[in-house]
């Protein structure tokens, strides 16, 4: 049974699907886009956002309790995987991190926070991440940030922590603890071929070349995940936030992180655990032992699933239509329950939204089962 957060959420997202400001958004050109961002402006403006201070940081955040002093669920909005070119070489895609950033703002049910998924650029250079930086920075709501493959390895991630500080980190909020992982990292394998920086990042942005080396989070930073659980009891909940899936799905797409077991290690000893991953652009559910597991959709586009690896508890999203640049795209939100699991709202554009709950994998897929697509995927 849905809640009745879930179906206010779903009826709000589908009539924000319908306004006619996100009707002509789909193939701005340039003169548009300008309007967009003008039109975007007065109402930030009347929101009373300009001229606030963004953090990007992550911060500490008090505990939020109700008046019995118990823990409160809370919402979260998600962005994710825009692949910025700067505009004079391709806009569609900062058109469409506008639009969610637009989608964003108008939620009816304020976010505590917005979650960014990573590859906020396309080849990590330091114009597309400053372009992402200044389109969030319109968000009305605070912003956490992951990095990805995409906007590290121009410059093995220099721009990007001078704009958003250090990728791997952790906060709490209202009784959850929330972690961020890189686990992006590779083995060097540019120095010996003598690679450039832009040939690196080319490399690592074709993922089935063959040429790079799986991710990975590695033990310096696993050793950090420890210390950083070890005050915490098996009772308490537990989001993690990784760009690549925490567990193997398909290799030769580098749909995989080479050390997810040992990292499930750590965090199998918690009772509720969720890991929150970007990189595979589509509706993505798995869950292994206690661990519950969902992937995020692009802005920029969506991948089609892997021939093999995917896992069990996924609801394949519709067909993507190939002449609708948009369809398979979007954002959307997370309820984050007292307990830490995440009922999961992916607002496709173009199409309805979609439901994964914490229920359809505490019950292994036998309730509250999303609707099935109408068209086989790719």
């Amino acid at each position: 049974m849905k809640t009745k957060y879930q179906k206010e959420n779903l009826e709000t997202q589908i009539e924000h699907q319908r306004r006619d400001f996100f009707r002509g958004m789909q193939n701005l050109d340039r003169r548009s886009f300008l309007k967009v961002t003008a039109a975007a402006t007065v109402a930030a403006a009347s929101a009373g956002m300009l001229g606030q201070t963004h953090t990007f940081q992550p911060i500490q955040m008090a505990l939020g309790e109700d008046a019995s002093g118990k823990a409160q669920g809370f919402k979260i909005a998600y962005i994710s995987d825009s692949h910025l070119y700067v505009k004079e070489k391709n806009d569609r895609f900062a058109n469409s991190l506008y639009r969610a950033v637009c989608d964003v703002n108008s939620m009816e049910t304020p976010p505590d926070f917005v979650f960014y998924g990573g590859d906020l650029a396309q080849l990590g250079q330091p114009d597309e991440l400053q372009l992402g930086y200044d389109i969030l920075k319109e968000l009305k709501y605070p912003l956490k940030i992951m990095v990805g493959e995409h906007d590290w390895y121009y410059d093995m991630g220099e721009k990007w922590q001078q704009l958003f500080g250090s990728p791997n980190w952790s906060f709490d909020h209202k009784g959850v603890h929330f972690v961020c992982l890189m686990s992006v990292n590779e083995e060097d394998f540019w120095t010996e071929k003598g690679m450039t920086p832009l040939e690196r990042m080319k490399t690592v942005a074709g993922l089935d070349n063959q040429m790079q080396r799986s991710f990975f989070v590695g033990e310096t930073q696993r050793e950090w995940l420890k210390k950083d659980l070890e005050k915490y009891p098996d009772s308490q909940p537990v989001v993690v936030f990784s760009h690549s899936p925490l567990y193997k799905l398909y290799k030769n797409w580098n749909f995989w992180t080479d050390d997810a077991e040992e990292v499930q290690d750590i965090l199998k000893r918690f009772q509720k655990v969720t890991v929150i991953h970007g990189h595979t652009h589509q509706l993505l559910t798995n869950r292994i032992g206690n661990i519950h597991f969902h992937g995020l959709i692009s802005t920029a586009w969506p991948w089609p699933y892997a021939p093999q690896g995917t896992p069990e508890y996924t609801v394949f999203m519709n067909r993507s239509d190939p002449f609708n640049s948009m369809d398979g795209c979007g954002d959307g939100s997370m309820m984050i329950s007292a307990d830490g699991l995440v009922d999961k709202i992916y607002n496709m554009w173009n199409r309805k939204p979609i439901l994964v709950s914490a229920a359809f994998l505490n019950s292994d897929g036998k309730e509250d089962r999303p609707p099935r697509p109408n068209l086989p995927p790719y």
